[in-house]
């Protein structure tokens, strides 16, 4: 069914409307991070802290408090708040840094983001706000006292919401059109006594003025005015007029508006006095502490304000309308209503949008789940500005940074220059782009919006990010850090998504594929040092899940071959196959590289089953394993983690039908088979099924034999396979932990199925134990490109054990139950991931939110890490979508519509066009 916000996509999409110029890309954390950094140590948490952010104009971006601004972050939008108790203004989310954190830096509020669609023509979210003292200082000094086996101190912990005494804060953004956006904020007072709230709808220019910088990018300073009661215009020289009418507000009175400068308070900071009696903080000064002359008498400025003074009965609730358009036009006409009538009918219509998309097997919760996980990959789009070189030089209108700063961090990453919206893992936690995060993200969006899942992929390789020497930049604590390389996975799954077979976007998958042959070659000649199809990528991601730490030399003689790192290779090498015998279907030309990446993916294959004596894989436990090699000696580290999990994921399919389309291909694989059988036996055959079928053949890590034994383990409910996904390290080690001693010291793993109880390799992300998204998403991707070579004659034990025998492709269905289950409140109404506040399952105002955490405990379910990781964790969405289809296809086989014992591959497997 066609909607409105598909008419809306597709005039973006062919430059008709600038639909997607306003959306939520005004970053929710700014303070602290690297970008902000000029210290000569690189302590990013320390040199920006929470106390300046108030008060000290950023250079590079900008943040607020479930904001708006444009695709440059120019001209933004965000709310303030005060409860009259607070010691100041809530501009923003707070939250413990890293090494305030007993597990890392980890917001302290509690926020939702609600709905969302594509152009955001209809964005929703909500903030719940105490109305006691938030308790800044006691989060901060319950945190510190904890060691890294006790659990995080939360928000809720502190009582901040006992008796429901807090404000449910939702604000609404709508377009009327692509430069006319009506907001409605809704405040509403849970609590059993009647309270105030100060409402502050803030609008401001980000400072690109002062740095003694010229050229694109850094615009002269611009201005708000007051022209008439209730709006203020304003002047940009890129943006142009805009206009914000502020509607009367629930008692009918005028609020007051309020002007300042987006300038550091440096009398305050530094010690040195303000250049302008009119600096960043003073809405703060003007409402906590009563100071009127901390706003400027004349009403101009670039940051302005309109007080709303709410006094809200138990249980009532207060609406705030305001109006932005950009035709410059001062009569807004009436702001209620328009905004209104807007906000009532993009809702609608969102409505329609998400229900064309939600499948139709699918339960209200399943689809509220998928929802919400949409809303929040949305939401996670952020403006992303940091243009290394100058930020190394420093600025002329500043003293020069420290000359070390150049060995701290990013010294050779010069080229890069960052000034575009771009989808973060966490909009607090981790509020920079992340180069593997980001193609799941990628993958996940793909859902509503190709588009957007298209551009974002193609960003990381243009030449503005990616290296010179083919590497792509990681993240921005350190760009050289080496991620699993799956971009090519996510470009090759969103040409999937790019249409119908026959009219997919193939000008696409060209543009990536050769900028994905670089970064091939990077990975070849970087991390393949002894020249053995072995590779070694440091943590590849995975952080602590080794026994030390991969990324940094060894605590002891010789080197380190990585089980990971060489299947993520050849997982590329799959992936850059199926790619390129794609393309050559149309051009020829292609056909040579395929029959390179088939050569290579058999060396690596070889290697990882063969070299020296097994390769990485261990007979005698039938699992994957990294190896230390000291001269002729192999020492497994036997180790039962992911990294012995993610060889499953290299296999792909070649259908001799294809084959026969491809002449010279087919030619050059048939000699290669035929005169290099050492190395032939990595590819399997199977024999036609039905008259009309081709033979398929399998190129994989991991021959059937082999697939089977590490099955057994994955599925085995004492070893991998939890309640709610398969874990990122088997329970076995949590009686038998993995002891090694190396260079005098003892290295030690063990089952840790919740927070990380160590600080080493990063301190808040865990490996050893809970489930993660993506890595299970794979997983079951893999699954089902194995049935659909082995089809049902193939089945496995799952749970091991436990006598009940399933094809692969219901084992990877079992999988995405269980991961859904997550999200799913069951018989007593508990999502198990926010099983830790009976809220979640209790409150009518709590029950139907949701968040997507970074990872989950291990046993119980948990959410644990960041608490917005909507971006990979927004798999949940396409997983709910299988689920909901399986569902429907068991059914309809019980129905007979299905006669056979089971119902053909094409009907419920998508794994043939993948």
């Amino acid at each position: 069914m066609r909607t409105a916000e598909d008419d809306r996509l597709d005039e973006d999409a062919q430059r008709v409307r600038n639909w997607k110029r306003w959306g939520p890309y005004l970053p929710a954390r700014q303070w602290a991070t690297v970008r902000e950094d000029y210290s000569p140590d690189g302590k990013c948490w320390e040199y920006f802290p929470h106390d300046h952010a108030r008060s000290r104009a950023y250079r590079w971006g900008e943040d607020g408090l479930l904001g708006f601004c444009d695709r440059q972050c120019r001209l933004c939008f965000g709310l303030a708040l005060w409860n009259e108790r607070d010691p100041i203004l809530k501009e923003r989310l707070f939250g413990l840094t890293g090494p305030e954190g007993n597990h890392g830096e980890d917001v302290k509020e509690c926020y939702w983001y609600l709905d969302a669609t594509p152009t955001h023509a209809y964005m929703r979210a909500l903030y719940k706000y105490p109305q006691h003292a938030f308790p800044y200082t006691e989060l901060v000094r319950e945190n510190a006292r904890r060691g890294r086996h006790e659990p995080e101190y939360e928000l809720a912990d502190t009582g901040a919401f006992d008796e429901s005494r807090y404000w449910d804060v939702q604000v609404e953004y709508a377009k009327a059109g692509p430069d006319d956006l009506a907001i409605r904020i809704t405040a509403a007072n849970r609590g059993p006594d009647a309270a105030t709230l100060h409402l502050l709808p803030t609008l401001w220019f980000r400072n690109t003025w002062a740095w003694g910088r010229t050229g694109e990018g850094y615009w002269p300073r611009p201005g708000l005015r007051a022209t008439a009661p209730g709006i203020v215009t304003t002047d940009h020289a890129s943006l142009g007029r805009h206009v914000l009418a502020v509607g009367a507000g629930p008692d009918g009175a005028a609020p007051a508006l309020l002007f300042t400068e987006n300038e550091t308070n440096t009398a305050r900071l530094f010690g040195v006095p303000n250049a302008t009696p009119w600096v960043k903080d003073a809405f703060h000064a003007y409402v906590v502490h009563g100071d009127r002359d901390a706003v400027n008498p004349s009403r101009t400025g670039t940051k302005c304000a309109a007080h709303h003074v709410l006094h809200v009965a138990a249980g009532g609730e207060a609406t705030v309308r305001l109006r932005l358009r950009g035709d410059g036009d001062t009569d807004a006409g009436d702001v209620d209503a328009f905004v209104d009538a807007t906000c009532d009918a993009r809702r609608v219509e969102a409505n329609a949008f998400h229900a064309a998309r939600a499948p139709a097997a699918a339960t209200d919760e399943e689809r509220r789940v998928q929802r919400q996980a949409y809303a929040g990959l949305l939401w996670s789009k952020q403006f992303f500005h940091l243009a290394v070189g100058e930020w190394l030089e420093g600025d002329p209108a500043h003293p020069a940074p420290a000359a070390e700063r150049r060995r701290v961090r990013n010294g050779d990453w010069g080229h890069l220059y960052n000034r575009d919206v771009l989808m973060v893992p966490d909009t607090w936690e981790y509020p920079w782009y992340a180069a593997w995060d980001l193609a799941f993200h990628t993958v996940a969006v793909g859902g509503v919006d190709v588009a957007l899942a298209k551009e974002q992929l193609l960003l990381l390789l243009r030449e503005w990010y990616m290296h010179p020497n083919g590497q792509v930049p990681a993240y921005e604590f350190a760009f050289g850090d080496v991620n699993p390389p799956v971009h090519a996975w996510a470009c090759w799954r969103v040409y999937k998504m790019s249409g119908p077979r026959g009219a997919r976007d193939r000008g696409f998958l060209e543009r990536a594929f050769h900028k994905l042959l670089i970064n091939f070659t990077w990975w070849v000649n970087r991390k393949d040092e002894e020249g053995n199809h072995l590779f070694s990528g440091g943590f590849l991601g995975l952080d602590n899940i080794g026994v030390f730490d991969r990324s940094k030399p060894l605590p002891l003689m010789g080197r380190l071959e990585q089980a990971d790192g060489t299947a993520w290779m050849a997982f590329y090498c799959s992936t850059m196959l199926a790619i390129a015998l794609e393309l050559a279907q149309e051009n020829p030309a292609y056909e040579d590289v395929a029959s390179k990446c088939f050569e290579h993916f058999v060396a690596i294959a070889d290697a990882m089953n063969t070299f020296g004596q097994d390769g990485l894989w261990d007979e005698r436990d039938g699992f994957y394993y990294d190896e230390i090699h000291v001269g002729s000696t192999e020492i497994p580290l036997r180790l039962r983690s992911m990294v012995g999990v993610i060889p499953l994921f290299a296999c792909e399919i070649l259908d001799d039908a294809l084959m026969e389309r491809l002449p010279r291909f087919a030619r050059r694989t048939n000699w290669f088979l035929a005169n290099r059988p050492a190395l032939a036996r990595h590819v399997s055959s199977m024999a036609p099924v039905g008259a009309s079928a081709h033979p398929l053949r399998l190129l994989a890590i991991a021959p059937r034999e082999r697939l089977v034994r590490v099955l057994r383990y994955l599925l085995d409910e004492d070893e991998f396979l939890s309640p709610y996904g398969v874990r990122s390290l088997s329970r076995f080690h949590a009686a038998h932990p993995f002891v090694l001693q190396a260079g005098g010291q003892e290295h030690r793993v063990e089952y840790a199925p919740g927070e990380s109880p160590t600080g080493l390799f990063g301190g808040n992300s865990n490996w050893r134990g809970p489930v993660w998204m993506p890595m299970n998403y794979l997983l079951i991707e893999a699954l089902e490109r194995y049935h659909h070579f082995f089809g049902d004659d193939l089945t496995v034990e799952c749970p091991t054990g436990s006598g009940r025998y399933l094809t692969l492709l219901e084992v990877a269905r079992e999988l995405g139950r269980r991961l859904t289950s997550l999200f799913l409140p069951d018989a007593s109404g508990v999502r198990p991931a926010l099983a830790a506040d009976r809220r979640f399952a209790q409150d009518p105002h709590w029950r139907d939110l949701v968040l997507f955490h970074e990872y989950f405990h291990g046993d119980d379910g948990r959410g644990l890490g960041a608490s917005h990781q909507t971006g990979w964790t927004a798999l949940v969405a396409r997983l709910v979508a299988d689920v909901a289809a399986a569902r429907e296809g068991e059914e309809m086989r019980h129905t007979t519509m299905w006669p056979t014992a089971h119902p053909p591959r094409a009907a419920v497997s998508r794994a043939a066009d993948r």
